[in-house]
């Protein structure tokens, strides 16, 4: 009979130390595999990344190519205004001069139907200006509107292109998440089993020995408890750090479009209050 129990506990043991190393195995693979998913979500942070920083650089470059057409359309508006007012300046000394020719040879009746003539064309004149002065307003008015449609087009784009990607990135976690549960569920339940199948089966060994391992295999179950939970942690804290990155990063970008924006306007009413300037300068010389 001691012959008979030795020999029970013997396979009892071999038994315990092959679900031991099978035990060992799972935690591994588990391992394994938190280890696949921490690198795929870096992969995937990584190509969002870069492509966000490509993003900007296509709307920075659309920014100054935007910014150089309407420098380029305002030259050549003010190269072609210089040029009229030249002719217009040339036309109005030789009828001054001719004014004077007329004055000395003609008589007052002719003087007055020139001065009525002349004070037609002044007005024409006048009328000229105040058009290409509203044809310029108008212009600008267009151009506005086009850069504001374009502009409120681009910000929805943005805002689409950020709610897919956090969907996205909620989407994977869930499942994910599921997939876990779902293993973990599995895990406990044949890991229940066994327990009551090896119970049930040393209860009628040796009661000490199973005492002792109990006590034992209950310590290593706490300490894989705990192992997970420090996993779980250090995820959580790994996706907490990630979004405030990206928060910040997000803040950054709008902070510098309002920039660009307050520069770009301040620009431009400089130029419209240089421009009024000169004109007025002229007109008063």
């Amino acid at each position: 009979r001691c012959f008979y129990d030795q020999k029970i506990i013997q396979k009892t043991f071999g038994e315990w130390k092959e679900w031991w190393s099978v035990c060992r195995e799972r935690k591994l693979t588990l391992k394994a595999a938190s280890h696949h998913r921490h690198l795929l979500h870096t992969l995937i942070f990584k190509a969002w990344r870069a492509y966000v920083c490509r993003q900007q650089g296509k709307r920075n470059k659309y920014y100054v190519a935007e910014a150089h057409a309407k420098k380029q359309t305002l030259l050549r508006t003010w190269q072609c205004w210089l040029a009229y007012v030249d002719v217009r300046r040339t036309k109005r000394g030789m009828q001054s001069v001719a004014l004077a020719v007329r004055e000395r040879r003609c008589l007052r009746i002719s003087w007055a139907v020139w001065r009525k003539r002349h004070y037609q064309n002044c007005t024409g004149r006048e009328m000229n200006v105040l058009a290409l002065q509203h044809w310029a307003q108008s212009l600008q008015f267009r151009a506005w509107l086009q850069w504001r449609e374009l502009y409120l087009h681009r910000q929805s784009d943005k805002q689409k292109e950020t709610r897919a990607v956090t969907h996205h990135q909620h989407w994977v976690l869930k499942t994910c998440m599921d997939v876990w549960l779902g293993h973990l569920n599995l895990h406990r339940a044949k890991k229940h089993r066994n327990e009551l199948a090896r119970e049930h089966h040393q209860s009628r060994i040796v009661w000490h020995c199973f005492s002792e391992w109990r006590l034992s295999w209950e310590c290593r179950r706490k300490l894989r408890a705990h192992q997970k939970d420090v996993e779980k942690l250090a995820a959580r804290v790994t996706l907490r750090r990630a979004f405030a990155h990206w928060k910040h990063y997000v803040v950054l970008c709008v902070e510098e479009t309002r920039q660009g924006e307050l520069a770009e306007k301040h620009y431009k009413h400089h130029l419209l209050v240089r421009t009024v300037l000169c004109v007025r300068w002229k007109r008063l010389r």
